[in-house]
């Protein structure tokens, strides 16, 4: 299947906004099912480091890992999840408008099944990121325009 892709213009400089977009420590503020995330280890973000999210899934919370697998500051940032039976691909693009005055956000979001998750990938999780992705995006602009 084709990854969910979602764009939103935000009135923000690119690298502030690529710094926030990317930053695990703050998903929690606009992504509705993210309960805390962080940078594992040394804390910084490069190729081969890696990310622990915890997202509410049902009535539970679970952890997750992704390891980075690119890092462009202040234009593009992708993870991959290394696992879980649900695991998140993720492409994040950050495009200065307007002589950086403002940025285009563009996430391109995919996922891959492991035993059960082959399963509940098409029957729920794809269903469920495409409802959340559209109130996800307006939180994060939401957030980094009253952040200024």
């Amino acid at each position: 299947m084709a990854p969910l892709v979602s764009t939103i213009e935000v009135t923000r400089l690119a690298d502030r906004v690529f710094a926030y977009v990317t930053d695990p420590s703050r998903f929690s503020e606009w992504q509705h099912s993210v309960v805390s995330g962080q940078m594992d280890g040394t804390g910084t973000a490069e190729v081969g480091s890696r990310c622990i999210t915890t997202r509410r899934i049902g009535f539970g919370e679970r952890p997750s890992t992704s390891e980075v697998t690119r890092m462009q500051p202040p234009r593009r940032w992708a993870v991959h999840g290394v696992d879980g039976p649900i695991r998140a691909v993720v492409h994040v693009e950050v495009e200065p408008l307007d002589g950086d005055a403002r940025s285009r956000v563009t996430i391109a979001l995919d996922f891959e099944g492991h035993g059960i998750g082959k399963v509940l990938v098409p029957l729920v999780v794809r269903r469920q990121a495409r409802r959340e992705m559209p109130d996800n995006l307006r939180a994060l602009n939401e957030r980094l325009e009253r952040e200024g």
